[in-house]
């Protein structure tokens, strides 16, 4: 899931340099959604791999 935020940073970047903001707001608000969902299920994962020891 780190790897789709990366790459649509990396879209984001690439569409601002070209002058398309619209498609770069966009890139960009999907590589935070995708940002914070992998910050959750890590977290989750390290909770839950705490537990089963």
């Amino acid at each position: 899931m780190l790897r789709w935020t990366i790459t649509f940073i990396i879209i984001a970047i690439i569409a601002a340099v070209l002058g398309f903001g619209g498609i770069a707001g966009a890139a960009s608000g999907i590589a935070k959604i995708l940002f914070f969902v992998f910050i959750v299920l890590f977290i989750f994962s390290l909770i839950r791999g705490g537990l089963k020891k």
